[in-house]
């Protein structure tokens, strides 16, 4: 399954996990030491309320492996991972959520695709154990969408347990609620990704922390990442064509009215005059953001000296 030379790192972001995580990381112990793994486990405590960081604290004592940071707010779950990857040492990096739902065995299976050539591996909760109104209904709308927006065909992007290469997660920043995207962004990133059925639980313990009022957050995520995915490199493909095709009906319609003064014609109370003058000015708009956006990507890449490019490997003759 893995090279016993390998790092495992696993994230576990908590909100308010006091009953379920000690039984959690018992289980993750169990199935990572009887694979012979050599494994870290970072529980990222996002600004719990109840006595999650007592319970932590205690763990800390009895688990040698067991890394705990505590944020000093609720930030969400996307924050929550950022800092578990910021902190991780790994050479593959493993998420999953800490209410149980997610089933530990199954971690063997995304390290076995990993060692197998790819560079995330997505869960599949392909018989979810959830509420079918507010949870299961608005997840395949959402999986639904995200897949067309992206070309990216998933059948859910919502699972948190998910294996990753520890160079693509070094990629990537992530914002917002964008842990949700992070095939897309690792896609972005040149990764080979590979999404596998995985086990989902009923859960046991506390409530779920995210309902449908995070839809809103997510769309706008969600347009965000189709641009990336579309015009990271290239903002002046999207914002300088459609900045065009207005000057260009602008000058066609200003044209033909210009035509029909010539004529005798009052154009002074067309509709069309007014039309022509939003489309002019909307064009020229959007034709200076897409050389602002250029110039802004430009600084984004040069400052960090950051390539547009990502080398999987190199050959060459000399190489033994």
């Amino acid at each position: 399954m893995s090279d016993i030379n390998q790092l495992i790192s696993i994230v576990i972001p908590v909100f308010n996990e006091s009953e379920s995580i000690g039984f959690l990381l018992d289980e993750l112990i169990n199935v990572m030491s009887s694979h012979n793994c050599n494994f870290e486990l970072i529980v990222v405590n996002d600004g719990s309320t109840d006595n999650t960081h007592q319970v932590l604290k205690q763990l800390t004592l009895k688990i040698k492996e067991l890394c705990v940071i505590s944020l000093r707010k609720n930030y969400g779950q996307t924050a929550a991972m950022s800092a578990g990857f910021d902190n991780s040492i790994g050479d593959i990096v493993i998420t999953l959520d800490g209410d149980l739902q997610n089933d530990p065995n199954d971690i063997p299976k995304l390290i076995s695709e990993i060692n197998n050539g790819y560079d995330l591996i997505c869960g599949w909760r392909f018989d979810r154990k959830d509420k079918l109104l507010n949870r299961k209904i608005p997840s395949k709308i959402a999986n639904k969408l995200i897949a067309q927006v992206t070309g990216l065909n998933f059948h859910d992007y919502g699972c948190s347990l998910k294996a990753f290469k520890k160079e693509i997660i070094d990629d990537i920043k992530l914002y917002g609620e964008l842990h949700r995207f992070l095939p897309v962004l690792a896609n972005i990133e040149g990764a080979r990704i590979k999404e596998i059925k995985v086990n989902h639980r009923s859960r046991k313990y506390g409530s779920s922390k995210y309902g449908i009022n995070r839809t809103f957050k997510v769309l706008m995520d969600l347009l965000t990442v189709w641009f990336m995915n579309k015009f990271l490199t290239r903002p002046m493909y999207g914002f300088g064509f459609a900045g065009i095709i207005s000057i260009l009906i602008s000058l066609v319609m200003s044209s033909y009215l210009i035509v029909l003064k010539l004529m005798g014609e009052d154009i002074g109370n067309r509709p069309m005059l007014m039309f022509t003058l939003i489309l002019g000015i909307a064009g020229v708009q959007l034709f200076s953001f897409g050389l602002l956006s250029e110039l802004l990507m430009r600084t984004y890449h040069e400052s960090q000296s950051r390539p547009i490019y990502r080398i999987r490997s190199i050959s060459s003759p000399n190489q033994n």
